[in-house]
């Protein structure tokens, strides 16, 4: 499961990175400002829920069940739920997240934080596809 729902946040962070944020980036502020805000809203839904829970709860678990000897590929399994959850999970809930709720917050003004957003929100994203990517490889590999 870990490696399943590690590989699906890696995809959609890339996406976010190399198409999303690059086609926002060149409409006009307000309209980017406007339709990210519609994306952080839609985003929130059962299905990203469960890959993004899923994925962040599996990471908690295995270093358990490798401590308590029930799964192999000790070290392995330990580094990858750990890219994770520190350079994924920590980044959404203490970066990105935060970022949203400002930029949610700023509602139809929200071209005047948009700049700044764009530029810290992204470059925290790239953090997060290279974590995630990284974190599913290294899960593979325990295999």
């Amino acid at each position: 499961m870990a490696v399943v729902g590690c590989g699906l946040m890696a995809g959609l962070f890339f996406a976010f990175s190399v198409a999303v944020m690059p086609a926002l980036r060149r409409l006009p502020p307000a309209e980017g400002a406007s339709a990210m805000q519609g994306i952080n809203r839609t985003i929130l839904n059962p299905v990203f829920g469960v890959a993004f829970g899923g994925a962040t709860v599996a990471c908690v678990l295995l270093p358990v069940l490798v401590l308590v000897g029930t799964a192999g590929g000790g070290a392995w399994r330990v580094t990858g739920a750990l890219l994770y959850l520190v350079g994924t999970f920590l980044v959404t809930v203490v970066g990105n997240v935060p970022m949203n709720n400002r930029l949610d917050a700023a509602g139809p003004d929200g071209d005047r934080v948009w700049p700044d957003y764009l530029r810290r929100w992204t470059a925290w994203n790239h953090v997060r596809t290279v974590t995630s990517t990284a974190a599913t490889a290294v899960l593979a590999l325990a295999l």
